[in-house]
């Protein structure tokens, strides 16, 4: 996406013509200076966040300001290449167990100093049990970690060591091949001790929001935008030529496309369904890789999601290419299992999912048997009040229409449809308030164990009430306590069978990111993995 030697050329061009300006005009003192462009750009993150905490948020809305405000030890950068951030370097032990991170000399926004301890008291804050952080698991790498998160250790059993105020060094629990890409994660950014221990509140408004990336927050209009401008105490605040951001929290779609049309918006994803065959014909749609999956998961706390049979039987009743084909229309691929494409596996240039291949084979007629083996056969004594719960969006009213009516001709059962704003619909998913709830996987980082870790029992991120031992021992007690990738990945491709045997979930398609962006906004990153990077962006 950058494009730096068209902007060098410019840059040079505009240059000489100040040159021969001044040659003309004399070297009069009293000529004015040219005031410096201001540069000032918008997206629509699609939600008001539940919080801006880095410890505790979980949406991508939240993700896409979060890159924006903060770094952690290291960046994501183009090709999803880990770039060095507050760490300017690191070493790694023969073994890999001990990584020593090199902090450069990074400040807050604020202006104070970031230092080592600021690292070790915002991980340690992630996974304090009173925290209640759902992604605290991305923290059980580093030995004692996983202990100290379930109450049976103590903070400093963690393998968290300050050596010196700019010298890090983390002991993990096993070798962990993408620890270091990791900490460009949100869970593991920086907090300022002072400033959060001074103030609960601290992350809900501009006046007392400090934050360690390349812009600061100006402005939080709830439930209408967030302002972020240049942070002049970032420590590469020369490469960022932005003045300022605007995060609009627009949730309808539709309106959000109508914004970007008018000129009141720069960019946006979430494309309204209708308007993707025009948009691609006009030559202003792009499509970017995104790893991620979307499934709906079951409550198998509640009948009669609690039978298996059930779960399986409306896995297998949806016809996935014709949802893509005929609802969201944006060149995703059908999910016949959890992990998407895009991982990598035990040989090199081999894919995870190509390798670990398909689990589910849709089959009306074997889900319609499945449910009257269950007690329902074709339909009859199926429950009144089950209902499919989704976050306020058309596009995903529109899929939850079109499965409901696929499980209504193939099955001859009745759902009904809930939709609930962002905040309460996370909050009723972790509490298992729901019978079927829409649901979205992004990678968290390039390796198959962001979306396998989910579901080991009581997992933050689970939230179907699901729990299996094989899956657990898979996970835990063979992928996570190894550095051997001919060990790990077959660890996990075996808890991925169990998943798609158990079916707590149900896969319906890997993502792409349909996407809209003015042409004379440049240099923008929109990571596969998710959030949308500003930091080296220009607008021309």
């Amino acid at each position: 996406m950058f494009k730096i030697k068209k902007k060098r050329v410019l840059t040079v061009a505009v240059a000489m013509l100040l040159v021969v300006s001044v040659i003309l005009t004399g070297c009069s003192s009293n000529q004015p200076a040219a005031p410096a462009k201001v540069m000032k750009t918008s997206f629509n993150a699609g939600a008001e966040p539940k919080t801006l905490d880095p410890a505790v948020s979980t949406g991508v809305p939240e993700t896409h300001i979060e890159t924006a405000l903060f770094e952690g030890l290291t960046r994501i950068g183009e090709g999803e290449k880990v770039m060095p951030g507050i760490a300017e370097s690191w070493t790694q032990s023969a073994d890999g167990m001990v990584i020593t991170f090199k902090l450069r000399d990074a400040k807050w926004s604020n202006g104070d100093a970031i230092t080592a301890d600021d690292f070790k008291y915002s991980w340690l804050r992630a996974l304090a049990p009173e925290t209640a952080s759902e992604y605290s698991y991305q923290l059980y790498y580093i030995k004692g970690a996983e202990d100290y998160n379930a109450k049976k250790g103590t903070a400093d059993a963690v393998g968290i060591k300050v050596v010196d105020p700019k010298t890090l060094e983390v002991t993990l629990a096993a070798p962990t091949p993408y620890f270091i890409a990791l900490t460009a994660f949100h869970t593991l950014y920086p907090v300022n001790k002072k400033v959060v221990e001074a103030n609960k509140d601290w992350s809900l408004k501009a006046e007392t929001f400090v934050s360690s990336g390349p812009f600061k927050m100006q402005e939080w209009k709830h439930n209408d935008q967030v302002v972020v401008v240049k942070n002049e105490n970032y420590w590469d605040a020369k490469s960022v030529k932005l003045s300022e951001v605007t995060f609009k929290l627009i949730e309808d779609n539709k309106a959000a496309l109508t914004a970007f049309e008018s000129g009141q918006l720069d960019a946006l994803e979430h494309i309204p369904i209708e308007d993707i065959e025009r948009l691609k014909a006009a030559k202003i749609l792009k499509i970017a890789p995104y790893i991620g999956t979307s499934y709906y998961r079951f409550n198998v706390t509640k009948k009669p999601f609690n039978d298996v049979k059930v779960r399986k039987a409306l896995t297998l009743a949806i016809n996935r290419q014709m949802l893509i084909d005929k609802v969201v229309k944006g060149g995703q691929l059908p999910a016949y299992a959890f992990t998407p494409p895009g991982m990598v596996d035990v040989e090199a240039g081999k894919d995870f999912r190509k390798v670990g291949g398909d689990y589910i084979k849709e089959d009306v007629a074997a889900a319609k048997a499945l449910l009257a083996e269950a007690g329902y056969p074709d339909g009859k004594n199926w429950p009144a009040d089950v209902t499919i719960l989704y976050n306020t969006k058309s596009d995903n009213k529109l899929l939850a229409e079109a499965i409901q009516n696929m499980w209504k001709t193939n099955l001859g059962i009745d759902i009904q449809l809930h939709n609930e704003e962002w905040a309460v619909y996370l909050e009723n998913q972790k509490k298992l308030n729901y019978n079927i709830s829409r649901a979205a996987w992004i990678g968290d980082y390039a390796d198959a164990m962001t979306f396998m870790d989910m579901f080991v029992t009581g997992g933050g991120n689970n939230q179907t009430g699901w729990s299996n031992a094989e899956y657990d021992k898979q996970i835990k007690d063979v992928a996570n306590k190894s550095g051997d990738q001919k060990v790990r990945i077959p660890a996990m491709h075996a808890a991925e069978k169990v998943l798609m045997d158990e079916m707590p979930i149900m896969p319906i398609y890997f993502y792409t990111l349909p996407w809209v962006i003015k042409d004379n906004v440049k240099g923008v990153f929109y990571s596969s993995l998710g959030p949308i990077d500003y930091k080296f962006a220009t607008v021309e």
